[in-house]
């Protein structure tokens, strides 16, 4: 009787519906992994988008878990349960170690959730510094092969190809300088620690407005609508740009194999959030682009731009390929 009883429950069970993953979800805090210094340009989006993700049901706690040019932290979530609970702030410097195979981490380790940000990157110097314009810095790289230095947030990655498409248009070699995070070249630059930096304007703005920082040219093809007087360096006929695009962005991921209606409401609460007219309005002011990519979308856009990282990264470090 027993053993029938049992029998009976299981044939039940299976005619009943089966509980969503979603159902509740999230029923505590949300672990949101920054791969990079408090204070730098991924870590100052992810606290503003905090309180109006709150009215959307979200609950984040922000962690920053620095070093590796965003791998360890990137490998933390990779790791996490795929519950929706951990997720982490996907960068193309990351993405440019995964394209160069220098991570052991691969875009398929990761659910794609939400773009956050498109940025520009700006070659910025001191104000103390002498060189007052894109031709002098270039003009000071040519004077001074080999010792001239561009710190970047990380190795390999985009900003690191900026700056070897610097010393590139001046034909002279140049030190690289990697930290761990913006805010850290920032500190460098103010106390004149290097000669220079590539860095977002999100990451600069305070300083720029305080004539701490100088930026002298823009990795892009147009001007940035909030520095109007800011070349590129197109306009000075230096190309940056000689291998075909690349776009330095930072997108929301959780674990590979997270359950489709835990992704949807992710995608709905990111999705709202980065559209609501608060986070657009701060995007304008931090010099930074925002669209409405999700989802499966995301991971072909994370696909393509690894693929073209990947080719700028081989034909920009031939010598440094493992």
């Amino acid at each position: 009787m027993i053993r029938n009883a049992a029998a009976a429950l299981v044939c039940l069970a299976a005619t009943l519906p089966t509980a969503s993953h979603a159902q509740g979800f999230p029923q505590r805090d949300i672990t949101f992994i920054v791969p990079w210094n408090a204070g730098g340009s991924n870590d100052v989006a992810a606290r503003a988008l905090d309180p109006i993700l709150r009215e959307h049901g979200i609950k984040i706690v922000i962690e920053n878990v620095v070093g590796a040019t965003g791998t360890l932290g990137m490998r933390r979530v990779a790791a996490a349960a795929p519950d929706g609970y951990t997720i982490g702030m996907g960068t193309s410097s990351t993405l440019a170690l995964i394209a160069q195979g220098k991570t052991p981490l691969k875009n398929a380790d990761f659910t794609h959730i939400a773009r956050v940000s498109t940025d520009p990157l700006m070659l910025l110097v001191s104000t103390k510094a002498p060189q007052k314009s894109l031709e002098d810095f270039i003009g000071y790289m040519k004077s001074k092969p080999d010792k001239v230095s561009i710190g970047t947030p990380g190795s390999y990655n985009l900003n690191h190809i900026f700056a070897s498409m610097t010393a590139r248009a001046a034909g002279v070699n140049y030190v690289n300088v990697p930290y761990t995070g913006g805010s850290k070249v920032v500190a460098d630059l103010l106390g004149q620690h290097v000669d220079s930096g590539v860095l977002k304007p999100s990451e600069t703005l305070g300083q720029i407005q305080d004539n701490l920082l100088k930026p002298l040219g823009v990795f892009a093809n147009q001007r940035l609508e909030m520095f109007p007087d800011v070349p590129t360096f197109k306009d000075k006929g230096f190309d940056v740009f000689p291998y075909g695009p690349v776009v330095q962005m930072a997108y929301v991921v959780a674990p590979a194999n997270l359950p489709a209606d835990v992704r949807t409401k992710l995608i709905t609460a990111f999705r709202n959030a980065i559209q609501d007219p608060r986070f657009v309005e701060f995007a304008k002011k931090n010099a930074f682009l925002v669209d409405d990519m999700t989802g499966d979308a995301l991971t072909k856009e994370v696909d393509s731009v690894a693929v073209a990282l990947g080719t700028v990264a081989e034909k920009t470090f031939p010598k440094e390929k493992e």
